[in-house]
């Protein structure tokens, strides 16, 4: 397991590139969608996004908790959140790793996600998080969600969501707990962190349908060739725990663009998306919904846009109202930058961030672990 990366360097974008993104935040707050608390007016350290009109997410108030040094979730889950937002009408609420002294958004700070008080109201906890080490208390507000029976939509790396310290009070919800090793991954999702399927940094990964699940609500309208991630395919021990239904299964391709044929031989098909049906501690019955996708570009892909869309709504028991063709058009300029370590955009606040992504690329390619 490679240790964690030291802090990038303070930002040095050139101006055309920060002409572009301030364009980009002006766009989204033109649109209502960058909330900022009501003291002083002083940027609170998450986002607020408020439902814009009615629609299929009316009602509900979903929260969006990131936190990885990786795949930009700080990048991606704006995003999603806008587009169910704006789109749909649900309220967003999105959580990220944020520096306390600085206010910034620095993913490698593993111990401080605030606004955690929201999973008291929300109706869909949409997880992207890896190995955090959160304090009790914060952690609790999560284990009394989940421990209840709500609805869990998670991604790539929240199969490993957890890393506690020895002397945490929920450090049997670590990614390498227990004696099957898998913590809340396993116990939950249905599993935690095993390997690389795919050839990391090299090969990215394209949906392939599980027969079975053809009729299934989250993949309505859900082109699996259109699913799509420059991440590799990871791999996912079966049978699953009892449950979990395979929607969809990974195709490892050749390279990481959208359009890379197949590898020719490729042995089993890992499970890429999942169900599951779980017996929270209370007795109620839980939904939740798995999927080793991540990386924030995999969202320019519609297919990857529409199955997280659709799941989110399986998961809030909305599925009668998912359409094959929902809404699932980005908000604002969306252009994250690619996976990696030490690549998050520098001296952000989460306030700047509300659903337009953001509008410079980095040139350097993918590196890092899992």
């Amino acid at each position: 397991m490679r240790p964690r990366p030291s802090p990038p360097a303070p930002c040095r974008v050139t101006c055309a590139r920060c002409t572009a993104f301030a364009g980009a935040l002006a766009l989204v707050a033109a649109a209502g969608l960058l909330a900022q608390t009501p003291t002083a007016g002083a940027p609170q350290p998450w986002l607020e996004l408020p439902a814009t009109g009615a629609g299929v997410g009316a009602g509900l108030h979903l929260v969006f908790v990131t936190g990885d040094e990786e795949y930009r979730s700080e990048e991606s889950m704006p995003q999603l959140a806008a587009i169910l937002a704006q789109r749909h009408g649900a309220r967003c609420t999105v959580l990220f790793a944020v520096d306390p002294k600085t206010g910034a958004i620095d993913p490698g700070v593993v111990d401080h996600i605030p606004g955690l008080a929201a999973l008291r109201t929300a109706d869909v906890l949409v997880l992207f998080t890896r190995f955090r080490d959160l304090p009790d208390d914060d952690m609790q507000r999560i284990v009394d969600f989940v421990e209840a029976g709500k609805p869990v939509v998670a991604l790539r790396t929240s199969t490993h969501a957890f890393a506690p310290g020895k002397d945490r009070k929920h450090r049997d919800w670590g990614w390498d707990a227990g004696s099957d090793r898998g913590g809340f991954g396993r116990r939950v999702l249905g599993e935690t962190w095993v390997a690389h399927h795919g050839q990391h940094g090299a090969q990215g990964t394209r949906g392939a349908l599980e027969p079975a699940a053809k009729d299934h609500p989250v993949l309505r309208g859900v082109d699996p060739a259109d699913v799509w991630d420059p991440a590799d395919v990871y791999t996912v021990r079966e049978p699953l725990p009892e449950g979990c239904a395979v929607l969809l299964r990974g195709l490892v391709l050749q390279t990481m663009a959208k359009d890379a044929p197949a590898v020719a031989e490729q042995g089993r098909l890992m499970p890429l998306a999942w169900t599951r049906m779980w017996r929270a501690p209370n007795g109620r019955d839980a939904r939740v919904f798995t999927t080793t996708l991540g990386a924030a570009e995999a969202l320019t892909a519609v297919g990857t846009r529409r199955l997280l869309c659709n799941a989110i709504l399986w998961a809030a028991g909305r599925e009668q109202a998912i359409a094959a063709d929902l809404d699932v058009a980005l908000v604002g300029d969306y252009a994250p930058r690619p996976f990696g370590f030490g690549k998050h955009r520098p001296d952000i606040r989460p306030a700047q961030l509300a659903g337009a992504g953001a509008a410079d690329r980095e040139s350097e390619r993918h590196a890092g672990d899992k």
